[in-house]
């Protein structure tokens, strides 16, 4: 196979690098990593791996590492998105692939098996099954050869990749193509598929003893399991209907299922006969939920037995998520109402609540060791939304669901339950202080009935008074001199105010407690001065009602609090477990974000530990969240800084491009992104009064290199910069001789419809602030590649860009530029742009400022071209559809969204490490180009431009005017009454 000199890989090279790729020292690992990414773009790499992977006598940790690098492989590589993207896995190994990894994954150990399952399910995402007919039925066959034999091993390694190859079918939407796959799963698979699961299950009594066999025959249940919740997340398919009785009934029988030879020793990691039983619980809950006329009948059995169930688990971790899901079950049928008549019962709900609610909310030791050996996956789960699968989260849904049909029942018994447990709390607080949380806990869930994890609570029951309970129960837990005591309590506490931020009175208990909430940041507990950064947090981003657009918190309300307020927050990163406290840099943002000015006399303390940080974080970058409002907040501090004195901008520049250069050099791809959009930001403060320094114009060449614009991360952000040089030094650039490599730029982006729309980022700049001598002679170039990836892929996103372009060019150059260009291209192309794009297509142009750009660019063509109104031309045709045209697009409906401050801006919650969206800076943002500072109203300016035109061709333009439909008409006529002009 060749290597990325064109000669062939050295095996032992291939799995030295291998191994290197686990190296914690970032100079063995980055060269691994490279070479294998320069292996990965040729040909029979992936059978190398297989290869590799299937070889005698090769280091167990080298096939893993091999399975892995397969599977990112597959991952990265086999789908081909749309037209643009280059295919880099040629016909020969994607058919050696398919036809050698079912075996090949079967006949190997456990975790190899698990990542060839997870590239089976990928590969079978792409071609399953139309370029994959025969994957299924070959599984089939093995299936049954392995039934023959007897070998659960097999049996169960072909159901974790069917399993992993259906798993899509619980999430994607529903399609024709989806349902026609589905279909023919079912036609082929399911009968086989139940008469397997039925055969499985008989299997049990006889392997019951043996712990070997019926570990493997239960993993192989969970699986079947697993894929009938698969084969029926989309509709009930007509097979599983008529079969339901024979599921049904084996998954009550497999609920009341135990043996000595399934019972795990661990508490906390759940076994196979909890993970089968956690997976029904699911399986009759999506019953009861989408199909509860089939499911009817078999209710009231399943209710029983997962009451029993329930009845006999103790607090053991290990049972944890199968309790969530039992609980789960109840719940829909409780909010849903079905069977109404079993809970609407007080002894009913009595039970329900001393031996299922009551018991799942206590706060367990298990918590407590969460809370203090893994506290970030303890806060992950209690404030961040995470808990879905714990036994508090479903205890509180089905308070919830509980409550919404017996609301008055419900608070009359918890307000016992809530009154007992804190009169224990009282009477040995110390002792008793889960009693306290518990009743807490309680409370919460009985109170909140609607909100989200961003926004706090929105909606909440009238049977408890918020603010009461705050102030008789909670708070003096927060005003207790020791900041360390009792810390379930005070991060209880913490928790109260943030969950319910929009409920409590802003001077009473908010801006009262934040003295309070400040001084819990200088706890080393983790779970402590993070809640406190929460709260801070949050409290900042509370919405003003009667502007939903600017904070509820104003600067004066906690200016008196700002220094130990910050000095809280940044001091967080001393403790063990902090030194990049997510929660406290995002509060560090809001407070820089809602303070600004007022911040500069703390800079000179405050900038160097960022700046430290971002040197620190640079060397190892391992916390995606942390870093990217590490780099919002060393955003804003520029711009804040920066605005005021250009001798900010060279301190900045001091000391973060040897942290840049560094970065740039070693290619830390997670933070290069980075590193151009500020460096964007620091450009932008030269230009107009001070010539931009020598190290930019050294580095610009730089940035036109083909490989850095090789990765999609790099788009935007290079984009971004590439804007602000052409803004702030276009006359330079000219002069070092670089537009042509930048127009090579432009003829990557455009290429591919994924990133068009930078490349008119970049000519839209170059339109705008370029020199007109420089850019003309490349123009007729620019717009020949223009129509030409316009006749071979047209899409409605680049029409709307291209439409965007003429318009500043028309307002930069002139109609009459325009109008040579384009026929100098081709003849009659003025007329097909107007009558096949602008008048088409101008109505899709979205967003207030580019609608009105080209609005902008319409009106003068419509009033500044005289060819129109040529006697050897027949454009004239076109000028009233044109300006029909642009009135509608007037009077389209505006986007009355108001736009938040910048000072709410939010990042989603990251699965995959760092991605190319995710990158984008907010504090970084370069404004969008505005013709509208220039123009005024463009309403007006139609208006006076088409006064203008009748002036020098009176009669015509009220004659041309006349022929459009009469509601065009009438608002024309409304614009000249604004504008105070007429037609001649």
């Amino acid at each position: 196979m060749a290597s990325s000199n064109g000669q062939q890989i050295n095996i032992e090279q291939l799995i030295n690098c291998l191994m290197q790729t686990l190296s914690h020292d970032i100079n063995v690992r980055k060269p691994a990593e490279n070479f294998i990414e320069s292996c990965s773009n040729k040909p029979g790499y992936s059978q190398q791996l297989l290869q590799l992977i299937e070889r005698p006598n090769i280091d167990a940790t080298v096939k893993l590492c091999a399975a892995i690098s397969f599977k990112n492989f597959i991952k990265k590589y086999w789908t081909v998105s749309n037209d643009d993207d280059v295919d880099m896995i040629n016909a020969n190994d994607r058919m050696y692939c398919k036809n050698v990894i079912v075996n090949l994954m079967l006949n190997s150990d456990k975790k190899i098996q698990k990542q060839l399952s997870e590239a089976v399910s990928l590969i079978g995402k792409a071609d399953f099954p139309e370029k994959w007919p025969n994957l299924l039925e070959n599984m089939m066959v093995k299936l049954n050869e392995s039934c023959q034999q007897y070998n659960f091993n097999i049996i169960t390694g072909i159901l974790q990749t069917v399993d992993s190859l259906f798993k899509r079918y619980q999430y994607e939407a529903k399609s024709d193509k989806l349902w026609q796959e589905i279909k023919y799963v079912l036609d082929t698979f399911a009968k086989t598929f139940t008469e397997l699961f039925v055969w499985i299950v008989k299997l049990i009594p006889e392997h019951i003893n043996n712990k070997q066999n019926i570990q493997v025959i239960m993993q192989s249940l969970v699986y079947c399991s697993e894929i009938f919740f698969s084969l029926n997340s989309q509709d009930l398919a007509e097979f599983f209907e008529d079969n339901m009785n024979v599921w049904m009934t084996n998954f009550i029988q497999l609920l009341q299922l135990n043996a000595e030879t399934l019972v795990t020793d661990s508490d906390e990691e759940m076994g196979v006969l909890e993970s089968l039983k956690s997976q029904i619980c699911e399986n009759i809950a999506m019953f009861a939920e989408k199909y509860n006329e089939e499911f009817d009948p078999y209710l009231p059995g399943f209710i029983n037995q997962v009451w029993t169930l329930l009845d006999s688990l103790d607090t053991k971790a290990k049972y944890d998520i199968l309790i969530s899901n039992a609980i789960r079950f109840l719940c829909i049928i409780a909010d849903r109402g079905l069977h109404k008549e079993i809970f609407e019962k007080e002894q009913i709900l009595q039970q329900m609540c001393s031996r299922v609610i009551i018991p799942n909310m206590q706060f367990r030791e298990s918590d407590e060791e969460l809370f203090e050996d893994n506290p970030e996956e303890y806060i992950r789960r209690d404030v961040e939304g995470a808990d879905v699968q714990t036994r508090r989260r479903a205890a509180c849904d089905l308070v919830k669901a509980l409550a919404k049909h017996f609301e008055k029942i419900m608070t009359e018994v918890f307000s016992k339950y809530i009154e007992t447990m804190l009169m224990n709390y009282s009477q040995n607080p110390k002792q008793n202080w889960k009693s306290k949380n518990a009743a807490i806990y309680l409370v919460t869930s009985l109170v909140v009935k609607g909100g989200s994890v961003r926004l706090g609570t929105t909606s909440t029951s009238d049977l408890i008074n918020i603010s009461s309970f705050f102030n008789n129960v909670i708070r003096t837990d927060l005003e207790r001199p020791e900041i360390n005591e009792m810390p379930v309590l005070k991060t209880d506490a913490l928790k109260y105010i943030i969950i319910f931020r929009n409920q409590l009175p802003v001077n009473e208990i908010l801006l009262a407690m934040m003295p309070h909430i400040i001084r819990h940041l200088s706890s080393p507990i983790v779970v402590i001065h993070s809640y406190s950064a929460i709260c801070i947090e949050k409290i900042l981003t509370l919405r003003d009602p009667n502007n939903m657009s600017i904070p509820l918190i104003k600067p004066e309300n906690i200016n008196q609090h700002s220094l130990q307020l910050l000095e809280g927050l940044f001091g967080v990163w001393q403790f063990s477990g902090s030194q990049e406290n997510e929660y406290s840099i995002k509060a560090i943002l809001r407070v820089f974000s809602l303070l600004r000015e007022q911040l500069l006399p703390y800079f000179s303390v405050l900038l160097p530990k960022l700046t430290e940080k971002v040197a620190h974080v640079a060397k190892n970058p391992s916390k995606p969240n942390f870093n990217h409002y590490l780099f919002e907040t060393l955003s804003i501090s520029i711009r804040i800084a920066c605005s005021k004195s250009t001798a900010s901008v060279h301190s900045f520049e001091n000391v973060l491009f040897p942290i840049f250069q560094t970065i740039l050099v070693q290619d830390v791809q997670e933070f290069t992104p980075y590193v151009f959009q500020i460096l964007a930001l620091l450009l932008e403060n030269y230009g107009k009064t001070e010539p931009v320094p020598g190290p930019y114009m050294e580095l610009f060449p730089f940035l036109l290199v083909p490989l850095l614009w090789e990765r999609p991360a790099n788009y935007g952000p290079l984009t971004r910069l590439i804007q602000s040089y052409v803004k702030c030094c276009s006359k330079e650039i000219v002069n070092l001789r670089k537009l042509e490599p930048l127009l090579g730029v432009f003829q990557k982006l455009i290429s591919a419809k994924s990133s068009d729309h930078f490349a008119f980022k970049i000519i839209d700049y170059l339109i705008v602030f370029a020199d007109s001598t420089a850019i003309m002679p490349m123009m007729k170039q620019i717009f020949f590649i223009l129509f030409q990836r316009l006749t071979h892929a047209k899409t409605i996103k680049y029409v709307r860009s291209l439409l965007i372009f003429f318009s500043l060019f028309v307002h930069k150059f002139g109609v009459k530029m325009f109008y040579e260009m384009l026929e100098s291209l081709q003849n009659k192309l003025f007329r097909m742009v107007l009558e096949k794009l602008f008048i088409v297509d101008a109505q899709k142009v979205t967003g207030v400022i580019d609608r009105n750009t080209v609005c902008i660019g319409m009106t003068d063509i419509l009033t500044d071209l005289d060819q129109f109104f040529s006697t050897t031309d027949d454009l004239i045709t076109l000028w009233a559809p044109l300006l029909q045209c642009l009135i509608a697009v007037f009077e389209l409906p505006q986007d009355k969204t108001e736009q938040a401050d910048d000072h709410f801006v939010e990042i989603e919650e990251m699965n995959m490490g760092y991605q190319a969206s995710y990158s984008r800076l907010v504090f970084a943002t370069n404004q969008e180009l505005n013709l509208i500072a220039d123009i005024g109203q463009p309403k007006l300016y139609l208006a006076q431009k088409l006064h203008q035109l009748s002036i020098r061709y009176p009669g015509k333009i009220s004659t041309l005017i006349s022929s459009m439909s009469p509601d065009a008409a009438k608002f024309l006529q409304n614009y000249l009454l604004a504008a105070n002009v007429n037609i001649s």
